[in-house]
């Protein structure tokens, strides 16, 4: 087993729910590497989709600074965290990202996020292919709550894409009666297969009981530089019985 600089994470957080590990466990074991397939990962957003970056402006967006875009692409180190300006709750989302090629310090490397629900739920992005993080803070991970299943992060310098089915809470007269699940293809390779939320997913601490059903989909600027293009999205309906 590894120990020290080769086993990031934590043993003094707390105990999961439900669960053998502790948040950011040192001893959860890493997910498995796998190859993902080769080719041009873009997908064209279908007809009904909400455009949030395709290449020309940030106009979708709220932050300190939106004149960013070279080559059709910007990078989270120079804008600043990024909010939706519209507000999103069941939905699916599809971004493509690519971390530095320039190795840093494993917590630094890449480091960001896509959240929903103004910050409430996180799905971790990192450089995962030569370097990583504890289990559940690795790219793919829901922050603090659950690994990937797989490992399929390509390279450093290279396109990765997430296309996330995120369905919200249900909130009844303030409280929660439903909890939230989310499904992640990782580089189109399942890593999250519906997993039922615990609730926020915070560094170092429990998660909390959500609060509400629609929020801002928000992109974290962590100190690393981080590139994206492509960003689309499709408020989902709830079926109706």
């Amino acid at each position: 087993m590894l120990r020290g600089e080769e086993a990031p994470g934590y043993t003094d957080t707390p105990q999961l729910p439900n669960s053998r590990w502790k948040i950011h466990d040192q001893n959860r074991p890493q997910p498995v590497k796998t190859a993902p397939g080769q080719g041009d990962i873009g997908a064209t957003p279908p007809s009904d989709a909400v455009i949030l970056f395709d290449g020309t402006n940030l106009n979708e967006w709220k932050g300190k600074n939106l004149q960013v875009i070279e080559n059709s692409i910007f990078d989270i180190k120079r804008t600043g965290t990024l909010q939706t300006k519209a507000k999103f709750g069941t939905c699916q989302l599809h971004i493509e990202w690519m971390t530095d090629g320039k190795r840093e310090d494993r917590m630094h490397w890449g480091n960001s996020g896509v959240f929903f629900l103004d910050g409430s739920i996180e799905i971790q992005i990192l450089e995962s292919h030569d370097s990583y993080i504890y289990a559940d803070g690795n790219a793919g991970a829901v922050y603090g709550q659950y690994p990937p299943l797989v490992n399929p992060a390509r390279k450093p310098a290279e396109w990765q894409s997430f296309d996330i089915i995120f369905t919200a809470p249900k909130i009844e007269d303030g409280k929660q009666t439903r909890p939230a699940y989310v499904t992640v293809f990782y580089n189109g390779v399942l890593v999250q297969n519906n997993a039922e939320l615990l609730g926020t997913t915070l560094h170092r601490t429990l998660p909390k009981t959500l609060q509400k059903e629609t929020g801002s989909i928000s992109l974290q600027e962590h100190g690393s530089s981080v590139k994206f293009r492509n960003i689309w999205v499709r408020p989902v309906s709830e079926p109706v019985l």
